[in-house]
């Protein structure tokens, strides 16, 4: 089945993020059920400098099954030649990135600096076709540059008539960032402007979500960001199947990762020092994960949220937010060693907040150039 007719359907497809799309993560949730994986967004003049750290952003595991690569830049003659090399080392299709709101690269006319300009972006696509030859190009977008400039119509027209095959919605301005609830309709506009495959992307936590998102909209592929990187097993409930979310049935999953990871930066000391920090931040997103309540309902990915009763001692740990006590955490899972919270050093962080996940006073989550 082509990439075109994956898309066209009720895809599950993991956004490219940064650190969060790291390659045994990719494949940790490949496991659990998502059809689509796509790499972390790479700098198309970065790898043109051949810096060895942008190209292990794009390196595919040998088992994922339908793999793109996201490309940022801001010129044809680069993005042809990114779209040529990505085609070149087997990618499933290769994605231009209209939508990362983070200042560091808007700044240098990327992500979505670009959306005031759609004549510009037909030519950057049309650029990319001819570097990606038979490979299908796609493009990520917002709905605008900000409120009083959402032009998503005319963006999403401009990048179908450069020759995309393709194209996400982020149901946000780049103003928005990821405030504000996701603008489903909005998506569903987006759809109804163009003749290739939408996917729609924004504040999926819950197969719920994915369900609403659907209906409001009309598309039916999705695309699943920081729900993935809060609970990886969204793509498996996605699917109807059973999950065990109980703390060990996440554990278990955390273990499961840290088993990935070993095998790709390696099972000794230079591979465990590698690990680590892509597992401490892991930890600090996974600990955001409120179960569902007794009575069904939940806690939508944009609202306040408070777990003030974890069911035990497990919970409570790995419902901690602090830093301290996820680098603890992640020491016990590299080793294998039982995960016990009374052996919880008192002198790492000596109380727990009150209100652990409070998220009052806080801007929500940003997954950096998540787009």
């Amino acid at each position: 089945m082509s990439v075109i007719s994956v898309l066209s359907g009720p895809a599950l497809v993991m956004a490219p993020m940064t650190k969060g799309g790291n390659l045994p993560y990719r494949r940790l949730c490949q496991a659990l059920g998502a059809t689509v994986t796509m790499s972390e967004m790479a700098v198309v003049r970065s790898l043109q400098h051949r810096r060895k750290g942008e190209f292990a952003l794009i390196q595919r595991a040998p088992d994922e099954r339908c793999f793109g690569v996201q490309l940022a830049g801001r010129a044809p003659d680069e993005l042809k030649w990114g779209a040529d090399l990505v085609a070149s080392r087997g990618a499933d299709f290769v994605d231009l990135n209209l939508g990362c709101p983070i200042d560091e690269f808007t700044r240098r006319g990327l992500g979505s600096a670009l959306l005031r300009q759609p004549r510009r972006i037909e030519r950057l696509v049309a650029a990319m076709k001819e570097g990606a030859g038979p490979v299908p190009v796609t493009v990520k977008i917002r709905l605008g540059w900000n409120e009083d400039e959402r032009n998503a119509v005319d963006v999403a027209r401009a990048a179908e008539a450069g020759g995309a095959d393709a194209l996400t919605v982020h149901g946000r301005t780049r103003s928005a960032r990821y405030r504000n609830a996701a603008d489903w309709v909005a998506i569903g506009e987006v759809a109804q402007a163009v003749r290739i495959p939408v996917v729609g992307n924004g504040d999926i936590l819950f197969p719920e979500d994915i369900a609403r998102g659907r209906a409001l909209s009309g598309v039916q592929a999705v695309m699943i960001a920081r729900g993935a990187l809060i609970k990886p097993w969204i793509f498996a409930e996605a699917l109807g199947q059973v999950v065990d979310d109980s703390p060990e049935g996440r554990l278990a999953i955390y273990r499961e990762y840290v088993r990935l990871a070993k095998e790709h930066f390696g099972d000794d000391e230079r591979g465990h020092t590698r690990l680590r920090p892509f597992l401490v931040w892991h930890l600090g997103l996974w600990c955001r994960h409120i179960p569902r309540q007794a009575d069904g309902s939940y806690v939508p990915m944009q609202e306040r949220a408070v777990f003030a009763s974890p069911s035990s001692p497990l919970e409570a740990l790995l419902a901690r937010p602090e830093p301290e006590v996820h680098g603890w955490i992640a020491d016990r899972l590299m080793a294998g060693d039982a995960l016990i919270p009374g052996d919880l050093p008192a002198d790492i962080v000596p109380d727990p907040p009150a209100d652990p996940r409070d998220r009052r006073g806080r801007a929500p989550m940003e997954t950096p150039a998540a787009g």
